[in-house]
This record gives C-alpha cells, structure tokens and sequence, in this order.
C-alpha cells in the first residue's frame, strides 16, 4: 500500500524546507501513484508532490525541457526523498480539467489541444533513444514502435502492475476480450512505420488544465512514451465513450481535418490509429485488473472488443 502524506505532514515537511516560510498549504487532490499540495513561498505559487514513483518525478522534470508557449509544462524546481518516497515542487499553474469541460468548450479548445499535438509531434527527442516509456534520461527500452506496442502483454514480477495477469484471468470479464484484441494488434503492427515522437499518453485523467479556449498546463508525464504521434489522438477517441458530454465530437475527423490544414500527411493513418486504440485499450484492462476496477474493465473490453472487430 502506498503511504501518502495528509495535510499536515505536508505542512511540517515544507516548513523544516523552507525554513518556516512556506504557507497557505492546501491538498490539491490525489492522483493514482501520487498526492499534491498547493503552497506559497516567497511570493510564489507552487505545487508538491509526494509518491513513491520517484521515475515519474524524474520524467516530468525531462518533460519540462519540450515546453513552450503551445505545450505548457510546469517548470520542476526540486526533486528529493520524503516519507519513505519521492517529492517533487514545480511551479503551479492554474485552470479547470479537461475532463469537466462541456461540448461547447471542448470544442473551441480542439486548436489549442492540437497545437499542443503538434508541438509534442514535433519536440527534439535527439538526446533521448528508444521506443515506448522513457525512463528520467530519455531513454526507452524497445528498438521498434511494434515491440513497444506489443510489450503489452507482458506481467513481469517488479513491474508497477505485476500481477495483473492472473487478476484478469479470474476476474468476471476474463482473459479473451484482451487475447482477442491483442491478436489484432499482432496482425497489424507489423507494417507499423518507425516513428520517434513525443507522446504523453494519459491526456484525461485530470492531467491537463484549461481556461477558455487556452490550455494552461500539461501534467504528469509519468506515462510518457516515444512513438507515433497518433497515439494521444487514439488517447482521446479510446476514453471519449466515459466522456457523455462529448459525444457528438468527432476527434479523428477533427485532427484528420487538421491536418490536411497545416498541409501533414499522415500515410496508413487508419492502422495506425487502430493500433494505438488497441494498445490503449489493453494497458487500460491491465491496469483495471490489477486495481479491481471491475466496472470500467468491463466497459473498456466491450471498447476494445468493438475495435478489434472492425
């Protein structure tokens, strides 16, 4: 079980750090790996994080280098260890979630959020090497996009999920959606081409903030990867079916749209698409197995099923 701090350890840790001068100490909610808190210090708005992923923390502060003025990521100041963990201070920045906007405002958002795409398409990963998540220093494990995507399957003991094999096999929903789907990928990923771009892979899940048309932060990077730059479209056109008041938006007709404007040609865009949304979609019941999820495991292998049928 991880152990994260409530408000008032917080509250003393920043103290002993701060030497006293750290105030207006606040939760600002609990992720899955992580807790944060909002605090001021000489004048300043910032943000802690506790957990004991100290990776993630490391990957957001890599993630901080690609930002600019269409992709805005929060500068991280400060890593270090913390009740038995990791903590994290960056620079605080201010919105309401993507995830609780209606149609309207979705809507006007869709050019920010796919200048942001296109600033992550189009981010200098010469530095880092490998396909699939990257670690604190760029690195990524797999020598092809395919090898990342089909990784998948994998339930190593000492990974963040192990055991989630054997959870999905007893669980009510079973094995076969997720072999089933998996067979698709397999038989598609091999004509995938060999694209190295960033990817946040996780832009729902309260993880990006918005104010009016504007995108105002893209948080954690802990899930990031390199690959194809399809892969946060899928992101969104995967989960939109837990989204009920976006559902007359056409995502993949809108980005399709996009960029046939700025003049992107985007060969196979079909399969590769699919195969992103069927990665996405098996991560997502293997997580949901491992966390006893049950009920959204059984909505996202009616998901994935549909989309292996097709």
């Amino acid at each position: 079980m991880q152990y994260l701090p409530d408000t008032d350890q917080a509250a003393t840790f920043l103290a002993a750090r701060f030497s006293g001068a750290a105030s207006d100490v606040a939760p600002l909610g609990a992720g899955v790996w992580s807790q944060a808190y909002a605090f001021q210090w000489a004048g300043r708005d910032y943000v802690i994080r506790f957990g004991l992923q100290g990776d993630d923390f490391a990957r957001d502060r890599l993630a901080a280098a690609f930002a600019g003025p269409a992709l805005p990521v929060p500068a991280v100041l400060e890593l270090g260890e913390a009740f038995d963990g990791y903590y994290a201070i960056a620079d605080r920045v201010y919105g309401s979630y993507i995830d609780d906007v209606d149609a309207a405002q979705m809507r006007r958002l869709l050019p920010a959020l796919f200048a942001a795409l296109d600033a992550m398409r189009l981010a200098d990963l010469s530095h880092t090497t490998g396909y699939g998540g990257w670690d604190a220093a760029g690195s990524a494990p797999y020598a092809s996009w395919r090898a990342a995507l089909l990784d998948v399957a994998s339930d190593r003991p000492g990974d963040r999920i192990h055991g989630w094999r054997a959870r999905l096999a007893a669980s009510a929903v079973g094995s076969e959606p997720f072999d089933a789907a998996y067979r698709r990928l397999a038989s598609l990923a091999d004509g995938l081409p060999n694209l190295r771009c960033l990817i946040h892979s996780d832009l729902l899940h309260y993880n990006v903030l918005v104010e009016g048309e504007r995108i105002t932060g893209v948080l954690d990077w802990g899930c990031a990867m390199t690959g194809d730059f399809l892969y946060d479209l899928a992101w969104l056109s995967f989960w939109q079916p837990w989204y009920p008041a976006w559902q007359r938006i056409d995502f993949v007709q809108k980005a399709q749209r996009h960029y046939a404007t700025i003049g992107l040609a985007v060969p196979g865009f079909e399969p590769r698409l699919l195969c992103c949304q069927l990665h996405i979609g098996l991560a997502g019941m293997a997580y949901q197995a491992y966390a006893g999820d049950w009920a959204n495991l059984e909505g996202t292998a009616r998901r994935i099923l549909d989309l292996a049928r097709s």
